[in-house]
């Protein structure tokens, strides 16, 4: 088991956009006896931790999976606990992020969200615009396949209004009508709590992540075993469809040249 001092993961590659499910708050509750809301609690000191170690290693983006569309079926209360838990973070998180140079973004369908918690959001999203050290991305409401039918949405009415020849539609083209459009994808999927499985997050974007499975519950998931998931994705080797050899072969500046992500910034849709 690492320890709690930060350093750096190794000699292998960083990944440019770190991908994570935030699973276990509840279990970890039960474990210690507590109700369900201290896991919850717990879980926003590891988002800080590996919020700031992001920073430190020099991740680009970092996507953390903190409300699915599903998440409503849960009882009321903890429902309403975790809208006020988003809330309070916010408020007291956002002027930390910005003073590390992190700019908030948050995707979903807010829409469902209370007035209070979207003007919230909008502000954070405001005040931390400019920063450029890290993109810290907050799926709230967010569901893959939400993801994929708002895109195939749009893409049918521009279609319908002219906007668009069908004949000209490519996997670019639905790539940049999703949420996370405008950023890279995934390189690094991290889920703690267990499960071995994706529970419909960033489906599209994540085909070549690499995917990491702990058995840590998220409370437990701190900077030390962030970085001992970095060290994992660095000894990996990532072959994009050829060959061990094809890769090994390659130079370092090579391996930067992998199938350029629809979700560059450069590629973002002018009709949307």
């Amino acid at each position: 088991m690492a320890n709690n001092t930060s350093e750096k993961a190794g000699a292998g590659a960083v990944p440019r956009h770190v991908a994570i499910i935030m699973d276990g708050n509840g279990r970890w509750a039960r474990a210690h006896h507590l109700p369900r809301g201290a896991g919850h609690r717990a879980g926003v000191k590891s988002v800080r931790a590996v919020v700031e170690e992001s920073i430190r290693q020099g991740v680009e983006v970092l996507t953390l999976f903190a409300f699915s569309s599903e998440n409503w079926r849960r009882p009321r209360p903890e429902v309403d606990f975790l809208m006020q838990l988003f809330l309070t973070a916010l408020r007291s998180e956002v002027n930390k992020l910005k003073e590390n140079g992190g700019r908030l973004r948050v995707i979903g369908d807010l829409g469902a969200f209370p007035e209070r918690l979207r003007q919230e959001i909008a502000g954070a999203e405001v005040a931390t615009a400019a920063n450029t050290k890290l993109t810290l991305q907050i799926a709230a409401n967010y569901g893959g396949r939400w993801d994929l039918t708002e895109a195939t949405r749009r893409i049918a009415q521009a279609a319908v209004a002219g906007r668009l020849d069908p004949d000209t539609l490519s996997e670019v083209t639905l790539a940049t009508q999703l949420a996370t459009a405008g950023l890279p994808d995934p390189d690094f999927f991290i889920r703690t709590g267990g499960e071995r499985r994706l529970s419909n997050f960033l489906l599209w974007q994540s085909a070549y992540a690499e995917l990491y499975f702990t058995d840590l519950m998220w409370p437990d998931f701190g900077a030390a075993a962030f970085i001992e998931a970095l060290a994992d994705y660095g000894r990996r080797q990532r072959r994009f469809g050829q060959t061990s050899e094809q890769v090994m072969g390659q130079s370092a500046q090579a391996l930067d040249s992998a199938p350029e992500s629809p979700h560059d910034p450069d590629r973002v849709s002018t009709w949307r």
